[in-house]
Order: structure tokens, then sequence, then C-alpha cells
């Protein structure tokens, strides 16, 4: 289960050999450490401005006492509040304007920690990806508060036992398991269904050329109908909505965070001309291509 879960993730979110966006890695945060360091710890207050979005290739982990801005990732606006928990894993978008009183934890986590951690991740990803930011509850909030600043604690140790701060990281995946277990009733029909998730792996293949259902469930050996089925159950949304959500968000990847014209666009994504695009994007955004990619 937990490597096809995996599987998946990696098939949805993070960077392929084409990828066009810009990708910052752990070690561009170290900032005079250690440079083989597979977590990093800041304390965030005030004012703090991200301009750009960006990708990252690991895993941030946010806890805010209270905070005021916003956060955008993967183009969704989260508004930011007292006692919320946010994710950003490999591979997504995001940028965010914190303005005073802000006070916040954040945890960087390489990769490879990231990868490791997974199991403790009770749901698959498809799921936390539906719930980027949580509102914790005062209990929750102290719960991975102490976590935090024990990790913090230990990276100030002459000697680090990364082993404790493995340790350490992986109580905080199960802690984040049980808050959302005990947040959203949801989760039941996020259990790990295989179809579904070779299903989203074909989109992430097949979506610049193809985007019939009929196409996805010929590869999947089912009716197009019983994957329409199967889709809303588990995302409540079609199977067609899915595809046209993945070239969506390719779409204001590409326009937001690279210089390639809408020409260039239009014809990476299989397109067949510009009003083409032009349309299916504004059904969408109710924006041409150029709007959004001029606004702030």
């Amino acid at each position: 289960m937990f490597s096809r879960i995996y599987d998946l993730y990696l098939k949805l979110f993070m960077h392929h050999p084409t990828d066009h966006f810009p990708i910052l890695n752990l070690q561009k945060f170290y900032d005079g450490v250690m440079s083989d360091r597979d977590l990093l710890f800041h304390e965030l207050t005030g004012n703090r401005e991200i301009e750009e979005p960006h990708k990252h290739d690991f895993f941030i982990l946010l806890l805010f006492e209270h905070s005021t801005g916003v956060h955008c990732i993967d183009f969704e606006t989260f508004a930011l509040g007292p006692q919320q928990l946010h994710l950003v894993f490999p591979g997504q978008v995001h940028q965010w304007s914190m303005t005073d009183p802000t006070q916040g934890l954040q945890l960087m986590i390489s990769r490879a920690w990231f990868e490791s951690i997974l199991p403790a991740l009770r749901f698959p990803v498809s799921y936390y990806l539906r719930h980027l930011v949580i509102q914790l509850s005062t209990q929750s909030y102290t719960a991975l508060e102490q976590e935090f600043r024990a990790v913090s604690a230990d990276l100030k140790e002459k000697e680090i036992l990364w082993e404790l701060i493995h340790a350490r990281v992986k109580v905080i995946a199960l802690l984040i398991s049980k808050i959302v277990a005990d947040n959203f009733d949801d989760y039941d029909q996020y259990q790990d269904n295989p179809i579904i998730a070779k299903f989203v792996q074909l989109i992430d293949n097949w979506y610049k050329t193809e985007r019939s259902v009929a196409f996805y469930a010929e590869k999947l050996n089912i009716s197009a109908n019983y994957l329409n089925v199967l889709s809303n159950k588990v995302f409540q949304v079609s199977a067609s909505t899915l595809i046209q959500d993945r070239i969506l968000l390719e779409s204001k990847r590409l326009l937001k965070i690279t210089d390639k014209s809408v020409k260039d666009i239009v014809f990476d994504l299989g397109f067949y001309d510009n009003a083409s695009f032009s349309k299916f994007f504004k059904s969408h955004t109710n924006m041409t291509p150029s709007q959004f990619k001029s606004q702030p």
C-alpha cells in the first residue's frame, strides 16, 4: 500500500525531466550550517514575503501560533490565522505574504526523510492535498509545538543525534495523521484505491495529448461510466474534471513561473491553437491566459 501511494505521489507532484519550473532544494536554505542536513528549523516572525511563486523538492511543515496574511499553494489562497498547520509537499508551487502579528515555526524536511516518514501518514497523499491547511485545537497545537521545539533544541546540541530528530519527525507525522482523523469525516473514502491511483498516474502521463475519459477507462480495463463512478466516490468530481484540473494546474504553473510564451504553452499542452487554449483557460478561471500571467 505504501509503495503504491508514494508512486502515485511522485507521478503527480515531483518534477519530470521536462519540468519548466524553478525548483529550490534544501541546500539553498542552509545559510552557513552543515551542507548534509536532512532537516532545517526556522522561526517565522513579523512581515515575510515570497513574491515569486516557486517549487521546493522538500516537504515543509508550517505551524502558526498566530498569523495574518495569505499563503498560496498551487494557486489556492489560504488566509493565515491562529493555531494553524500548513503542509507544502515537494513539487507544489507556493508563495506567501505574512504580516504582523505573525509567529510560527517551520520545518523543512528533505525528500529522503519525507519518503521515510510517509508510512507514518495514515492516509494517501492525495487526501492530505485536500487538507493542506488544518485548523488546530489548543491541545493539538500544543502537542505539535512541543515536538517542533524539541527538534529545535536537538539541532542546537554540540553533537546532533540525527536518529532522535528523525524519530521526532516521525512522531510529528503520526500526530498529523491523528489530527486529520479527528478533524475530518471524509477520510474513509480516501482509503487506498488501486484503480483511482492508476488513473491519476495515467492522467499525469497522458494529459497533454489525451483528454477523453474513454481513453483512460480502456487503459484501466473498465467502462468510462464506472471510472466516473469511482472518481465521484473518491474525489467528488467526475473523471473528466480530474483530467481538466491537471491541465489547468499545469497551465497556471507555466504561465506564472516560467518565461514561456502563451504560444509555446499552447504547443506544450497539446492545444490546437491559441483560441482553444484561451477558451479552456477562461472557462475555468474567468481570465484570459495573458491576464492571469500579468496579474500580481
